[in-house]
């Protein structure tokens, strides 16, 4: 990462050490315009996203109109919660309000406390997020978030099963590769040789 780029993230982490008491109501916008400028945009508003987003709720919801923080179709939801708030418990609500963003569903969803990032990939992974960023660490771990620099690099996951699942898939057929065939045989269950 570019010095510019670790400065701006930097300061972001240290401006919001300093100036925000994690307040849903009072601070989540300019949080998120300060975090839109850290990875490098003029401003929330500048890439074309919008605060307050409008969803119309299912009528088995009683229908009416709910407010997501923070909508850049067709690449993100942002909803903020207080800061000490457990983000998994808000995992319902961000999954319905991105099947409601139709057309233009973002790709990616992210839920915020003010402290932590959860980054979920709802066409890769459905129940758990693919990423987690603490606040404090994020000058060095933006991974995750890399998806929101200006030129959309692809981001880097931590605990993307389905990466994680090839990966260790390739790893087992390197190494049942490496075997001799009586050593392949042996290590078969012999349940697959048992006679009918």
């Amino acid at each position: 990462m570019s010095d510019s780029r670790t400065e701006k993230l930097s300061s972001f982490v240290e401006w919001a050490r300093l100036h925000v008491k994690g307040d849903e109501k009072g601070e989540a916008h300019i949080f998120l315009d300060r975090l839109f400028q850290a990875f490098g945009h003029s401003g929330s508003l500048d890439v074309g996203g919008e605060p307050e987003f409008r969803i119309r709720k299912a009528s088995e919801d009683g229908g009416g109109t709910a407010f997501a923080d923070f909508v850049w179709k067709p690449l993100v939801l942002i909803e903020m919660k207080k800061r000490g708030t457990v983000l998994s418990k808000h995992y319902r609500q961000a999954f319905d309000y991105w099947t409601r963003l139709v057309p233009g569903r973002p790709r990616y969803v992210i839920l915020c406390n003010f402290d932590e990032f959860e980054i979920y990939d709802f066409e890769t992974q459905m129940d758990s997020p693919v990423g987690r960023v603490k606040l404090a660490e994020l000058t060095e771990n933006y991974g995750s978030l890399a998806f929101l620099f200006p030129d959309q690099p692809k981001p880097v996951f931590e605990n993307e099963h389905i990466a994680v699942t090839r990966e260790a898939a390739a790893k087992f057929a390197k190494c049942f590769n490496m075997l001799s065939p009586e050593e392949r045989i042996a290590s078969l269950p012999s349940a697959s040789f048992s006679k009918s």
